[in-house]
């Protein structure tokens, strides 16, 4: 029998509220770039080997976020695992597909796009697109847009959960730097 994603069991500190604003910018933008019924963003928390639904964007955001799975099954985990990126169009015949973490979630798409969150060599976690329309997952250059935009959102992650305050370098955006970008992509998407 398998194990389904099981709710946070103890309460985990949430977010503060820049990193959850930055995490549901990313999943919001990833959904309408791609045309897609949902995306999520998973965390790997290192400690437990999971990856935690840390925001959701489309189907199953009023009940995901929070949620935690092993960090070695389905399509994020070996994407996790990996640090490469994957894109299935058809999820009924993939070996990788986990169709029982899929179905405790309530919704089990038919076609996936995910990016690892890579930062250095640190993969922090998994970026995925569900269900985007068959025009945006058509090829290598959508692959390479979806790559993109996870290597940004690893890097605004790094710099918010970065612990020791320091003043940002001219190479390195600040905190209200990447949160103005971030709305200001979101705002050109609303249009």
């Amino acid at each position: 029998m398998a194990q389904p994603i099981t709710p946070v069991a103890s309460p985990t500190p949430r977010p503060d509220p820049a990193l959850a604003e930055l995490l549901q910018s990313v999943v919001d933008t990833a959904r309408a770039l791609f045309g897609a019924q949902a995306s999520s963003v998973l965390l790997l928390e290192a400690a437990t080997d999971e990856l935690v639904f840390e925001a959701v964007s489309g189907q199953g955001q009023e009940f995901l976020v929070g949620r935690r799975f092993a960090a070695g099954r389905g399509i994020a985990g070996w994407v996790a695992a990996a640090g490469e990126p994957m894109v299935v169009d058809d999820l009924h015949r993939s070996t990788a597909f986990d169709r029982d973490i899929a179905e405790s979630t309530g919704y089990v798409p038919d076609a996936l796009m995910a990016a690892p969150l890579v930062r250095g060599d640190r993969v922090l976690g998994v970026l995925e697109v569900l269900d985007p329309s068959p025009q945006a997952r058509s090829g290598l250059p959508e692959l390479d847009l979806l790559c993109l935009f996870a290597r940004q959102a690893a890097v605004a992650l790094h710099v918010l959960t970065t612990h020791a305050p320091r003043a940002a370098s001219p190479a390195e955006p600040s905190r209200a730097e990447l949160l103005h970008l971030l709305s200001q992509a979101r705002r050109l998407l609303e249009e």
